[in-house]
């Protein structure tokens, strides 16, 4: 389960590493071996572990490839996604088509999102954030199904 906002510093050679306190679980689940792909909602990566990626990589694998857009999906989503391996560090190379898309430089945010974490440009998730703070305080509507959750 990854949770949590991790700032961290990308390497001269692209390489993002993975917080301390998710590397066991990440070597039990995966052997260290993990997916990226772009976001087709944001400016941001989406990083799974292996198993994680396979289950999402069937789904999209089966939608009709006559529909328009499950092609759109299917070419962004598995035609952006890259095998990574954590190496005995605990780093990641993030390949350079996938930092010049989501505006990765030197700063970066690594943000746990349950079964998998999003790789954010800093100074992006930072204003990205800040709009999603504003809405709430706007009074946006929530989704149906949050309108019962209580926390």
């Amino acid at each position: 389960m990854f949770r949590g906002v991790n700032p961290i510093n990308l390497d001269g050679k692209g390489r993002l590493a993975i917080p301390a306190r998710y590397r066991e679980s990440i070597n039990d689940h995966c052997d260290g071996k993990m997916v990226a792909t772009i976001d087709t909602e944001s400016k941001c990566l989406l990083l799974y572990p292996q198993p994680e990626w396979d289950v999402i990589q069937a789904k999209l694998d089966a939608l009709p490839s006559f529909n328009k857009a499950a092609r759109r999906i299917q070419r962004l989503l598995v035609g952006h996604a890259t095998d990574l391996d954590m190496d005995a560090a605990g780093r990641v190379l993030v390949p350079a088509p996938l930092r010049e898309y989501a505006l990765l430089e030197k700063r970066i945010v690594l943000l746990g999102q349950g079964n998998k974490f999003e790789i954010w440009s800093e100074e992006l998730w930072n204003e990205t954030r800040d709009e999603y703070l504003l809405d709430v305080d706007s009074g946006a509507a929530l989704p149906d199904e949050m309108q019962t959750l209580s926390l």
